[in-house]
């Protein structure tokens, strides 16, 4: 029986994709290798976002050719954001067999159809609820800032099987033209899935165990602009609300623009719908968000927060921070640390800006010395590990809800509400239940605590 390998990279668009070609592989009548070079099919689904995270692309991808040339019947197909001019790829590299726009499963698995490595094509496979078309089929989301600009910790492995939470992709492309964003030039424009195509596929989430939907868009909060007739967020977060068997709905990234009171309210409102806003505010100084690209201010992105908190009391707040991008003095990275000292957010993902060729912003001057732009990426690092770490320490000796996703070494872990990780010890098999927990020590980026003998669910 013929082996497939996924190797991922990137944003949580990236591992939804990864876990559908899974899926799709899988009805295909392959089998998942332990290796990637037992694999007969192999795939790269990849992340150009950052400099880092596409040395490690090509890196990967050379040491994959003696791969092919031990086995040269194995299939290699190049996927996602790495893959912008094929023609000049495939001269790069002419021993991939393949290489596959961003979210194109369907591209993928013709391709693995029509390469004879398929033992056993299944009439219903995974594709059924995704977007159709042909070379250029709807691709996946994009707008600034791309999730896996967040930090090193991109996932590079296999997708998770059968999760507890599940992330289903809402919406593709972007409308927006941030100038550090090199994914929109590889992902297009904006284009939502049906409501139908989502609850059916949350429908089968259901079935096979998760308890947790995740709505994923790069700006998710655009979703339904673009279907007739029109929709928004809130529509679709109702929607999802009445699957059976899911307990809880998260929803990400949003884009400070774009975020309505209708989807607040619809926060507020719906019990299923989790506490816990992604809103990235890239910088906290005027001039450098212009130059950027967004389309707010500082004062507009604190009246938005304060909306949030308004309505929704608790709720966790996370942001996306770039230091040092071209033009951005002293002065601007103080406003920036004095807006994240004023808001204290439950989490801040800050990147050091690189230029990425390509982008608007490549024609300005990258003018901030690299010592500078660690030295404002740890400022920021220590400061908000201060306040998540007061955050956090305010819930011991609190009880919480958490969803068990699974074991670490040993020990059962899971998320509130607000997406504070937590663990705790117990016999008993928690895998999937919603467990009471009391918080007996609180760090920056975990919570430790005693679980309730009695389930939630």
């Amino acid at each position: 029986m013929p082996l497939y390998y996924v190797w991922n990279i990137g944003c949580q668009m990236n591992a939804a994709d990864a876990r559908r070609a899974e899926e799709g592989l899988e009805a295909l009548g392959l089998r998942r290798a332990a290796q990637i070079e037992q694999a007969d099919v192999i795939v790269l689904n990849t992340c150009v976002v950052r400099q880092s995270a596409e040395d490690r692309v090509w890196g990967r991808l050379r040491s994959l050719k003696p791969v092919k040339t031990k086995n040269p019947r194995a299939f290699l197909a190049l996927m996602g954001c790495a893959v912008g001019d094929p023609d000049a790829l495939a001269r790069q590299f002419p021993y991939v067999d393949a290489f596959i726009r961003p979210s194109d499963v369907d591209g993928l698995l013709r391709a693995v159809e029509q390469s004879g490595l398929a033992p056993a094509p299944q009439s219903a496979t995974p594709r059924d609820s995704e977007p159709r078309g042909g070379e250029e089929s709807p691709v996946a989301p994009v707008s600034a800032p791309c999730p896996s600009e967040r930090s090193e910790a991109s996932r590079t492995a296999r997708a998770e099987p059968s999760p507890i939470s599940r992330g289903i992709t809402a919406i593709y492309g972007c409308k927006h033209h941030c100038t550090y964003c090199i994914v929109r030039l590889r992902r297009g424009g904006e284009t939502s899935r049906p409501v139908a195509d989502i609850v059916r596929e949350a429908e089968q989430a259901a079935a096979r165990g998760a308890r947790e939907i995740v709505l994923l868009g790069q700006n998710v909060d655009a979703y339904g602009r673009d279907l007739v007739p029109p929709l928004d967020l809130a529509d679709l977060l109702h929607a999802v609300h009445d699957v059976e068997g899911i307990w809880r709905i998260r929803f990400l990234t949003s884009h400070p623009g774009d975020l309505s009171p209708r989807v607040i309210q619809a926060v507020r409102d719906l019990p299923k719908v989790c506490e816990q806003f992604e809103l990235p505010v890239q910088s906290g100084d005027d001039g450098v968000l212009r130059r950027m690209g967004r389309t707010y201010t500082a004062r507009q992105y604190r009246d938005l927060v304060r909306a949030i908190r308004d309505a929704v009391p608790g709720a966790a707040i996370a942001t996306d921070v770039i230091v040092g991008f071209p033009g951005e003095t002293d002065e601007a990275f103080q406003n920036t640390y004095r807006l994240l000292e004023e808001i204290r957010f439950d989490a801040v993902h800050v990147a050091a800006y690189s230029v990425r060729p390509g982008t608007p912003a490549e024609r300005l001057p990258d003018d901030v010395p690299p010592a500078e732009k660690e030295r404002r990426r740890k400022a920021v690092d220590d400061l908000q590990k201060r306040i998540v770490g007061e955050i956090n320490q305010a819930l011991v000796g609190r009880s919480v809800e958490v969803l068990v996703e699974g074991q670490k070494k040993g020990r059962w872990f899971g998320r509130t509400r607000t997406n504070k990780l937590v663990f705790f010890d117990s016999p008993h098999d928690w895998r999937g239940r919603l467990a009471w927990v009391r918080i007996t020590w609180a760090g920056p980026w975990s919570l430790v605590g005693e679980v309730s003998p009695t389930a939630v669910k």
